[in-house]
Order: C-alpha cells, then structure tokens, then sequence
C-alpha cells in the first residue's frame, strides 16, 4: 500500500494516497472533513476513465510514461488527510492545522515526482488548498475548491430548522444507520433526495449505500474528527497569502452548491472576488457535495480548467467576475455580487444572521459537553469512522 511518511515531531505520521490513470496530465485531489479520496471517485472516474487504483491494477501498465498509455492522458492522486480513513491520526489537536495538512500533501506530491500538479480541494480540503497554493505557487498549474469557506465561524452552517436539526442528529448518533440518515441530508439538496429514480428516492437509495459503507470502514475517530475541525476553525487566509495567489497568474475555479447549508455561498463568493482576475465562479443548484449531485457538470469544469491552463488562457480571458479595481462589470448579477461582497458596513439582515451563528455554535458546544458528560455515567462503545463531507 502507498504511504508517504512525514515528520511531525518526535511522530512519524503515516499519510496514505492512491494513484489513478496514467499520463503527463497531474491532479492532486484533497477531500474535505470526515472523508477519504474515495469521496473524489466520481471525479476520479471522469478525469481518468478508470475507478482502479494504479496498485491494485494488474494489466501490467504502471509506467508513468508521458504519453504511451492510451487512456485520457491524466493521473490524478487522492489521499487520506491526517486524522482520517488509512493516514495517520494524531491525538493532540496542535497537530492538525490546513498548513500543517497543505504540508502532507506536498511531501505526497515530492515522493511522487511531481513538480506541479492541478490542485482541487472540497470543503476542507478547499482549504487545503489554498493553504498549499501560498506555500508552493510555483508548483500549482491551476486551483479548483469546491464548496469551500474561509474557516473560522463561516464553517458554522446556515441557522434554520434543518441544520439545528442534523447537529443536533449527528452528535446522538451512535449507529451507521443513525450517522447516514444525517450524511444524507448534510451532503445533498433536498430536492436531490426526493426526486425518484424508477421506484425508490434517491433518498433510499443513498441511505442504503451510506449504511453499507460506514458499516464497512467505520466512523471517523473522535480524535480525528475533533483536529479536523479545530484546523476547520483556525483556518484563515491572510491577506499576503491571498496575493501570492493571485499574482502568481493560474487560473482559478470557484466551484459552489447554492443548497449548500454547510458551506455558504456567499463565503465563496467573497473568496472569488479577493482573485479576481485569475478566478472564475461556477454555481450549480446543488448541496454539499456537488461533486456528486452534479458530477457531469462538475467534471466538465474541472476538464475546461485543465485545458485552460494548458492552453495557456490568460486571466482576464478566465475571468467571469469584474477587478472590483475596475468599473467593468460583467452583468448585473455579478454587479450585485461584487457592490455586496465590498461596501464597508454590514446590513442590519447581516448583523442578526451572525448573531444567529454565534448563537447556533454554542449551542452546539453546549450540546456535546452535555453528551460526553452523559457518557461518563452510559460509556457507548463507538467504532472508528468514515464518511463523505
């Protein structure tokens, strides 16, 4: 099995990863909270034709030659962040930040060989990224994130019914079926869920699936869990960071669910006009985990990406969002979007909804010192996790 062993320390920590495809085409996949690389298969299939890890295949064509294999002429590589599926899980929560993350997939990427390489985050694994992108721009070809925030508070979901809901779901869950039936309604649309497929939601289906697999790899490690979040947290990007980024002229796709209750769009919106004019918005009515609700059009922008790059498509011809330096605007949505995201006071609407987060994350802090309180007295024995996020 791959591993890649950094230094943490006086710790070892094992960061485990899989190859797929073959071809001078390279992408690196970071996945988000809770999840490992097999959440990226939908896009792993669409961008190398094949759902067969490089390891596990037997046909013989392990050679990573620059154009001999007659597939799509990408390889892209996915692997476990720290703290969850086959990588490492440290306990103490110092050791999990999204630059001390960044910094494991860049030694992924030194063992492999690869100089540069397209970087796509999802959710954390945004902010992965993003991380990785200021650290080492010179070996970014191009940078997707997908249902990404800007951490701290904007992790916090939207306060409504139904997220008070799925927290409040997802800390009692004690079963694969209990932490499914909260999975589901994280990671899609509504809508999604409820539309039918012959005789059966989508919801059914799904759920059934969500059981199987947590009963077959477990859920993610209290420890695992709790650093992924605390680097979720303590996520920020400075200002400094932001320029690297952007003065270092890849292109850039913005790529977001507008159902999405976990990550707002209009946190990614405002981190697509700080790139402005590398940066390119793409939204689609859809959840969470729109790689998944709309894998098609997800796979055709991540492919218009690379092939951007490739052909060495400047900027401001990428751009589908105005230099909020200039007095260009491209529509009156972006208009609004951009007037919005950069006017110096907030609106009274502004100042109750972040009232309502605060509010709803110590609710939320309260509600788990209650369950490990109430543990002490009722131990449950739970096993170790995965899920998609």
């Amino acid at each position: 099995m791959p591993y890649c062993q950094v230094s943490d320390g006086d710790n070892a920590i094992q960061i485990f990863y899989q190859t797929f495809g073959h071809g001078p085409t390279k992408v690196l996949l970071l996945i988000g909270l809770a999840a490992t690389h097999e959440g990226w298969m939908p896009q792993i299939k669409g961008l190398t034709g094949s759902d067969v890890a490089n390891d596990d295949d037997n046909t013989g064509l392990m050679v990573d030659n620059e154009g001999g294999y007659n597939g799509n002429g990408v390889q892209v590589c996915g692997l476990d962040n720290r703290g969850m599926g086959r990588s490492s899980v440290p306990v103490d929560k110092s050791h999990y930040s999204t630059t001390i993350m960044a910094k494991d997939a860049i030694a992924v990427m030194d063992q492999l060989g690869w100089k540069k390489a397209h970087i796509f985050g999802h959710s954390m694994g945004g902010m992965i990224a993003f991380k990785l992108a200021a650290l080492v721009p010179h070996r970014v070809l191009s940078l997707a994130v997908l249902n990404v925030t800007g951490g701290g508070y904007q992790i916090l979901p939207k306060p409504c019914r139904l997220t008070v809901s799925i927290m409040v779901r997802f800390f009692l869950a004690k079963t694969p079926e209990d932490r499914a039936a909260v999975d589901l309604d994280t990671h899609y649309s509504q809508d999604y869920l409820d539309d039918y497929v012959g005789e059966s939601t989508r919801r059914a289906i799904l759920y059934q699936e969500y059981v199987d697999a947590i009963s077959n790899t477990g859920m993610q490690s209290n420890h695992g869990l709790e650093g992924q979040l605390s680097a979720c947290w303590n996520h920020k990007m400075t200002p400094s960071e932001l320029e690297r980024i952007r003065s270092a002229g890849f292109l850039i796709s913005v790529i977001h669910g507008r159902q999405d209750i976990i990550a707002q769009i209009s946190h990614a919106k405002r981190l697509a006009l700080k790139l402005v004019p590398c940066a390119k918005l793409v939204d689609f009515q859809a959840g969470h985990l729109v790689t998944h609700e709309r894998t098609d059009e997800v796979n055709e922008e991540l492919l218009t990406l690379i092939n951007a790059s490739e052909s060495r498509i400047s900027p401001r011809e990428w751009t589908n969002l105005a230099d909020r330096t200039s007095s260009e605007w491209i529509g009156p949505r972006m208009l609004a979007l951009t007037m919005s995201a950069t006017r110096s006071t907030q609106s009274s609407f502004e100042q109750i909804n972040r009232f309502l987060i605060y509010f709803f994350g110590a609710f939320l802090v309260v509600l788990e010192y209650m369950r490990r309180l109430m543990g002490r007295f009722k131990p449950v024995k739970v096993a170790s996790s995965i899920t998609a996020a």
